[in-house]
């Protein structure tokens, strides 16, 4: 097992980042996936509404990735000071507070989701279908917010590969749900969401009753004492993901409402958009 505290070599490095990069890649396959599915099955406004909303469902998930990429660099700067018990603190508090984050987040967001998605641009069934796929996605936020934390996480506690793992198994969740919701049982839009929120919920699920038990990694989930200090230094507040996201929806407003006054063709935009 390769750990943070060894010598690395280019070989080594490769062998400990790859499978974080492949994780990374391999978490785009909910987009894909459901939008395969739906478009085959269900018909292409509900696809447009998956291609439509589904950024705004990204962005609220990368909060996770805030805590993740601050937090694990600030947990190994720990581990490399010996202060392991603290860096077990740390890691239980942020696992914590991104859990109550990803609360308030999905029910702000099942509340406003209509609204969020009228002030882009949609309407009529279009709208219907963005908050009808959106709530159900959003009731799986906070594990969605795990999954996104625990992927850079895992790194930090020296388990890059079983994060990769976890990720497979949610990624591999998706598609057979989807195929069995979506294609045999013909659940539509709905089948879809919930194959994606199922996904989720492994993917954000297993790595807590992972650190939750005793384990080989570095880090168990336990009791915590609140440090302001250590959250702010995270800063979570800073993310690459808000402005690879944003440009995004701003697409999509802009398509919508400059080329897509007529309904065909401002499903022809999302579409592309996926494309």
């Amino acid at each position: 097992m390769i750990q943070l505290s060894d010598h690395f070599t280019y070989k080594r490095l490769i062998r400990f980042t790859l499978p974080s990069i492949i994780m990374i890649l391999f978490t785009s396959v909910y987009g894909v996936v459901d939008g395969f599915f739906v478009s085959n099955f269900a018909g292409k406004t509900p696809f447009a509404a998956v291609n439509f909303i589904m950024p705004v469902l990204m962005i609220l998930g990368c909060i996770g990735f805030m805590f993740g990429t601050g937090g694990s660099a600030l947990l190994s700067l720990i581990m490399g000071q010996g202060k392991t018990e603290k860096a077990n603190e740390i890691f239980s508090m942020l696992v914590y507070v991104s859990a109550f984050c990803g609360v308030v987040l999905a029910v702000l967001g099942i509340l406003l989701l209509r609204s969020i998605a009228s002030l882009m641009g949609a309407d009529g069934k279009l709208l219907d279908d963005c908050v009808f796929y959106g709530r159900i996605i959003l009731l799986a936020l906070p594990c969605f917010v795990l999954q996104y934390e625990f992927q850079c996480l895992f790194a930090a506690a020296g388990k890059p590969s079983l994060g990769l793992y976890i990720t497979l198994a949610s990624g591999m969740t998706n598609i057979i749900l989807d195929a069995l919701f979506v294609a045999v049982c013909s659940w539509g839009l709905a089948g879809a969401a919930a194959a994606t929120a199922c996904s989720q919920f492994v993917g954000g699920v297993c790595p807590l009753i992972y650190f939750g038990r005793k384990n080989s990694s570095s880090f168990r989930l336990g009791k915590f004492r609140f440090d302001g200090r250590a959250l702010w230094s995270t800063k979570f507040w800073r993310s690459e993901k808000y402005f690879g996201e944003k440009p995004l929806i701003d697409r999509r407003m802009f398509g919508c409402d400059v080329w897509g006054r007529r309904t065909d063709r401002r499903k022809a935009i999302l579409i592309i958009c996926r494309i």
